[in-house]
């Protein structure tokens, strides 16, 4: 087989080598695009769970200071709330202007008060975007009387 016969054999080679590295950038920089896609919904998950405790400890703190009336304090996370906890839930739903957290309107908080020992649950509830479920964050705490 004669040189210029060879070259006919390898034409295109380079060409295919090409896209072929064309290919395996382009996958790399859509893994790159789909890990920061992840790694927002993290944070926003993230985020939403240190607001939920944060309201959580929140709510706790005002019973310590009310502990005389920690029987005003409880909800089943249905129907009104009670005064006692109505700005507290209004911040957690955002219907007082503040950031709340999402879907919380949907998925009231929870407070569960044993007046006899002094067991405290709060349970904040809310439903990130696209998600299947609500997503829950509980709060245990012994509140002892003075």
């Amino acid at each position: 087989m004669t040189l210029p016969m060879k070259a006919k054999l390898q034409r295109g080679a380079m060409m295919l080598e090409a896209l072929i590295g064309i290919l395996i950038f382009s996958a790399g920089i859509l893994a790159l695009i789909g890990m920061q896609a992840l790694a927002i919904a993290h944070v926003a998950d993230a985020k939403y769970r240190a607001d939920a405790s944060f309201f959580a400890n929140e709510i706790i703190a005002q019973m310590w200071v009310d502990r005389a009336n920690l029987a005003n304090y409880e909800f089943a996370g249905s129907g009104t709330p009670p005064t006692a906890i109505q700005p507290w839930v209004d911040k957690i739903t955002g219907t007082t202007g503040g950031n709340g957290l999402p879907g919380a309107a949907a998925n009231l908080p929870i407070i569960d008060v044993d007046t006899a020992t002094g067991q405290v649950s709060v349970d904040v509830r809310w439903q990130p975007p696209n998600a299947q479920s609500a997503h829950t964050h509980r709060t245990i705490a012994l509140i002892a009387a003075p």
